[in-house]
């Protein structure tokens, strides 16, 4: 029955591509007539999705969870983080008001600007956010200051600055104690300002510093604004127009290095553009390494020019067609379907080269080039079908499981199997019969010359000595593959490189700023500081939040403290800001007096580290002397000191706090409109570790089941990810193994087939485990892509061996064009797979490192081992059985 329908296939394919010649020209019209339709299509329609999230089924527990939290607060979707790092805070908080201002100037763009640090809410009562023992530290430097305050808040200038210093010397000169104020932590902050400026480099006095009495640490130098910008998804990249304007603003502000600031971009929409950027650069440069590696490897191998633009004719037409059906079918690729072209290059290829190598074969019996067409046709049109059968069923065997990104990718690989077996039995015989390639063009090889002869001797000769190696590196690498690993985070399939995934990175390194918390969703906020107490007693939780958070403790102390410091300081601001502009003139004279006063003050001072300070800041002021100098040494002294005035002034107005008087948008990012509260809950250990993310997750989740969040989502989706490998490798191997015996006939050729593929997936694994590249949610599709691409090879050559058998011609299958072709094909895909590995988008690159792997892997097993094995088997197969039709 099978050799009937073997047969009659034949004979199809042989009537199929006889009517692809006669119709030549109509079938190349038809081919460019779709490939134009085609592309027309795509360039209106085409669209990547960029959320990994999206890559697995939205019916999975925590995708419900996490659905129902973005549901309910909105406002932390499709965000811009800006994170500002500055040399001291009082930069860092006159950058981030001056951007907020700007960003609300154009609400169509930039939609909300969250900015609790620099709202009116915070300005005012952020004193009530400080520890009590802060709160009077503070306090007690600010009465011992009033009087110099006072002095710099009527006359904000050089001149009111040398006056106030003038009055601090006079004070520590008069004091035979401590210094009234800390005199030498002044002297010295001048003389780094004067270093810097002297050197060429930034410097600015900070005066938020100055009255905190201590040095500012990365926290208080760093400002984020919060920005959800309106996005335009009729653009491949949604947030650039934002992003860019965000970027220009920057410009506008100098917020850049040489005034001190740093201003970095990251959250869900920057790191999708980003990622599309990386992914979308790493696939061009896949995709033109991919053809120029074809191209050439078709010219080695085919040794035609009229048959290498043939093949490739056809592979354009192909990709198109399928890149095509992939939009029509989906709607949008993600971050791993967009693998599919490269793939589908390697794959296509292998069909025409088979076909056109056959073809050239065929032209040394045949009467003309249609006739060696058809008989090519007849030889390799069933091993092809058989091929691309088997590839499509690897490919289709993610479409069950729960892992979308991997299913989408085999829907469009697997159909565009079926799209290049029929572009290479219809359009590429098609071309070749208008090519008109005679007998002479393709310099065919004849059978039993080159090396094939010999190496078929040597694999004769030492069939049993290689199948024992082969098993005994098949031990060796199965005991190895026990050490490989997954990883589950998908940060790690992210380019580091890049500005949005770095400062991702930087914020993960202290708990304060860690993005990878677990958020729950509450009843209600009585329920939620219920929930949040027992949570702060779990060893791996850090610290909670809830809305009540919000609210500061000890309000009655702290109002008393401020309350004091109002009536202390009013004095200081009673009269009016501001004074007369300074001349360039009195700047000079106002700057020789202080060089003066600080050079008596070195010589006069009993305190050695405040004599020590003294002596530095004189060396310093020494060489600045003209009055451009003058000026820009005025500016970094002043530069902070309006708006540190303005929000101390705003500070002393504190008023009590409750739920009740926190702003909207700090309820509304913690309660949502049906009045669920949202708990925030913080790890205590850096959850880039496996051992600690699981943890974390276990122990948040024994308190609250329906946790979600970072941690949650990378544990669950790595766990939904390895369910689906399994159920695809065991979808893949099972249902080829079904249509191998079915097609074949015989258990020992299917064995033939699938025996050097289990060494070569053996080995693959090893692999991964030795050179440290663990799988990850991008490169698990290579186990059972491996058996579904790997298999062609078994095919080609046990079909060929069994033509050969059958019609008794001698020398073995390795001096026929067939394993040519395997090592043609097999480069050509390796060649597409490497070029894939050198994208700077460390998800698709470690697919491409393990696919190349892999695919090395099959094709040395399939040329080496399987012609051995299938030498023993010869030896010990009765006669009668080499009959057996194909």
């Amino acid at each position: 029955m099978f050799d009937t329908a073997a047969n009659a296939y034949r004979k199809f394919v042989v009537r199929w591509v006889a009517a692809a010649c006669r119709t030549a020209w109509l079938v190349v019209a038809a081919s460019l007539l779709l490939m134009a339709a085609s592309v027309t299509y795509l360039a209106g329609n085409i669209r990547i999705n960029t959320a990994t999230t999206d890559m697995l089924s939205k019916d999975l527990p925590f995708r419900q969870h996490a659905r129902a939290l973005s549901a309910a607060f909105p406002q932390f979707t499709d965000n811009i983080l800006v994170v500002i790092d500055a040399a001291n805070p009082d930069i860092a908080e006159d950058a981030a008001i001056a951007l907020a201002e700007r960003l609300r100037r154009n609400p169509e763009l930039f939609g909300s600007v969250y900015d609790l640090e620099g709202s009116e809410f915070f300005r005012r009562n952020g004193l009530l956010y400080l520890d009590v023992d802060k709160l009077y530290d503070l306090s007690d430097r600010l009465a011992e200051a009033q009087p110099f305050l006072g002095t710099l808040w009527r006359d904000p200038s050089l001149r009111g600055f040398v006056h106030m210093l003038e009055l601090a010397i006079d004070e520590s000169l008069k004091s035979t104690g401590e210094a009234p104020i800390e005199l030498t932590r002044v002297l010295d902050a001048l003389a780094e300002v004067a270093e810097a400026q002297a050197a060429g480099a930034f410097g600015q006095l900070s005066w938020q510093r100055l009255m905190s009495g201590g040095d500012s640490d990365a926290v208080e130098r760093r400002r984020f604004l919060l920005i959800q910008p309106t996005l335009n998804f009729e653009s491949l990249q949604p947030a650039s127009e934002a992003i860019e304007a965000i970027r220009e603003l920057f410009g506008e502000l100098e917020m850049d290095q040489a005034h001190g600031v740093t201003v970095r971009l990251t959250g869900s929409a920057a790191l999708a553009q980003e990622e599309l950027k990386s992914v979308e650069t790493g696939m061009r440069l896949a995709g033109i390494l991919s053809l120029a590696l074809v191209m050439g490897l078709l010219t080695i191998g085919l040794r035609s020019a009229r048959l290498v633009f043939a093949t490739l004719a056809t592979l354009i037409v192909g990709l198109v067609l399928v890149t095509a059906f992939a939009i029509a079918a989906l709607g949008s690729l993600n971050l791993i379907s967009v693998a599919f072209a490269v793939l589908f290059i390697g794959l296509s290829v292998d069909f025409g080269i088979h076909f056109g190598m056959r073809f050239q074969e065929e032209l040394e019996h045949a009467a003309d080039s249609q006739a060696a067409l058809e008989r090519a046709g007849e030889a390799v049109g069933g091993p092809m079908t058989l091929c691309a059968v088997s590839a499509s069923i690897a490919f289709y065997s993610f479409l069950p499981t729960d892992y979308v990104g991997l299913a989408e990718l085999g829907l469009i690989a697997g159909t565009g199997m079926f799209i290049a077996l029929i572009a290479n039995v219809t359009l590429l015989p098609a071309l070749l019969s208008l090519l008109w390639v005679g007998p002479r063009a393709g310099r065919p090889v004849a059978r039993g010359d080159g090396n094939g002869s010999k190496v078929q001797a040597f694999i004769t000769g030492q069939c049993r000595p290689i199948c024992w190696a082969a098993l005994a590196l098949g031990i060796a690498a199965a005991t190895m593959a026990t050490s490989a690993r997954f990883d589950f985070d998908p940060l790690n399939l992210k380019d580091s490189q890049t500005e949005s995934v770095s400062t991702l990175l930087d914020l993960m390194g202290d708990s304060r700023t860690n993005p990878y918390s677990i958020e729950i969703l509450a009843a209600d906020l009585s329920a939620a500081t219920a929930l949040a107490a027992k949570l702060d007693q779990l060893p791996a939780v850090d610290h909670t939040a809830t809305l009540a958070s919000y609210v500061p403790g000890e309000q009655n102390e702290k109002l008393d403290v401020i309350t004091s410091m109002a009536l202390f300081l009013a004095p200081a601001f009673a009269a009016a800001s501001g004074g007369e502009a300074i001349s360039a003139e009195e700047r000079l004279q106002v700057f020789r007096r202080l060089k003066v006063r600080i050079r008596g003050l070195a010589e006069e001072s009993k305190r050695p580290l405040e004599q020590r300070a003294a002596a530095r800041l004189s060396t310093a002021l020494s060489v600045l002397s003209d009055d451009d100098k003058l000026a820009e040494f005025e500016r970094r002294l002043l530069a902070g000191l309006s708006g540190r005035f303005v929000q101390l002034r705003q500070s002393l107005m504190a008023e009590p706090v409750t739920i009740e008087t926190l702003p909207q948008t700090v309820r509304e990012r913690q309660i949502a409109v049906d009045g669920r509260a949202r708990v925030e809950v913080f790890p205590m250990q850096n959850l880039r570790e496996v051992a600690a993310l699981e943890e974390f997750v276990r122990s948040v989740r024994t308190v609250a089941p329906e946790a979600i969040g970072s941690p949650v989502v990378i544990l669950e989706a790595g766990n939904a990810v390895l369910t689906a490998l399994f159920q695809a490798a065991a979808i893949a191997v099972g249902a080829i193994m079904v249509l191998l015996f079915l097609v074949l006939g015989r258990l020992g050729d299917m064995a033939l087939v699938f025996v050097p593929l289990v060494l070569a997936a053996a080995m693959t694994v090893a692999s991964s485990a030795a050179l440290g590249l663990p799988f990850n949610l991008a490169n698990v599709i290579v186990l059972p892509l491996l058996f579904g691409l790997g298999v062609a090879g078994g095919i080609h050559l046990v079909t060929r061996e069994r033509e050969e058998r059958r019609n008794r011609h001698a020398g073995g299958v390795l001096v026929t064009s067939t394993p040519r072709a395997v090592v043609f094909s097999a480069l050509t895909t390796i060649g597409s797979f490497g070029s894939i590995a050198l994208s700077s988008h460390p998800g698709t690159s470690s697919m491409g490192v393990l696919l190349t792997v892999s695919i090395s892997l099959t094709l040395a097993s399939t040329l080496i081992f399987l012609p051995a094995l299938m030498v023993v088997i010869a030896d010990r197969r009765p006669p009668a059985a080499e009959g057996t039709a194909s």
